[in-house]
């Protein structure tokens, strides 16, 4: 399992500094780097996926204590590790569930064991307590029940998903995140920070120029690199 982590620091060095060791974990596909707390939630309510967070304490408006007390609202909020050159904040990361805390200068050894750390929070298994057999949504002044077992996929819309039928799709506020979650028992598979497919549901796999995509209800659908192996993976097990 690869990561997509977002490194938040008001000062351009140890911003660079910090994007750098993490470019070097193996576990780390991509790195978001944001200049402030503002920022940060900017990017986070812009429907990216984001698996882990690295954050400056100290930042001038919308602190890094202040950003995780925000993000304990959000339903499922990636795990944070506070990255700091003071070590009075260690009480607030503790009592906020701030999942590591890391002193500057960060060394490459010690970072690399909080990646594990989010690594093995994505890997966990999740919960059949939230396995979401239908789904809602308004369409003017009517409510529409959307079966699970009638979904072909689910693309990514913002704040919200768009769940694709055989008849239609529908807006629905939930992310894709905790349909994955969700759903991944019932024989869905996540094939990009966009998508959530069933798997039954794909007709035909192309690799063209290195570059795989899915045919889904006559749909050509982007596998990215992160999730390729675990198509691969899941696509020989139904063999």
């Amino acid at each position: 399992m690869s990561l997509r982590v977002l490194a938040v620091d008001d000062e351009e060095l140890a911003l660079n500094d910090l994007t750098w060791l993490l470019n070097r974990n193996d576990s780390v596909e991509e790195v978001v780097a944001a200049r402030s707390g503002a920022e940060a939630l900017q990017l986070l309510g812009d429907a990216s996926e984001i698996d882990g967070i690295f954050l400056d304490v100290q930042m001038p408006g919308l602190s890094g204590v202040d950003l995780v007390k925000v993000l304990n609202n959000f339903r499922s909020p990636p795990p944070v590790a506070f990255v700091t050159a003071f070590d009075q904040y260690a009480i607030d990361a503790f009592d906020l569930n701030v999942c590591d805390y890391l002193m500057k200068p960060v060394a490459q050894n010690r970072l690399d064991e909080t990646v594990r750390r989010m690594v093995a929070a994505r890997t966990e298994t999740p919960s059949d307590t939230g396995s979401l057999p239908r789904l809602t949504c308004r369409i003017g002044d009517r409510s529409v029940v959307i079966e699970r077992d009638n979904v072909s996929h689910v693309e990514a819309s913002g704040d919200y998903v768009r769940v694709h039928t055989a008849d239609d799709s529908y807006l629905v506020r939930e992310s894709i995140s905790s349909l994955t979650s969700a759903w991944s028992s019932a024989g869905f598979i996540r094939i990009h920070r966009s998508f959530l497919i069933r798997s039954a549901e794909i007709s035909e796999v192309r690799t063209t120029d290195g570059r795989r995509t899915v045919l889904v209800a006559n749909r050509e659908l982007p596998v990215s690199r992160r999730y390729s192996r675990l198509l691969q993976d899941h696509l020989g097990g139904l063999r």
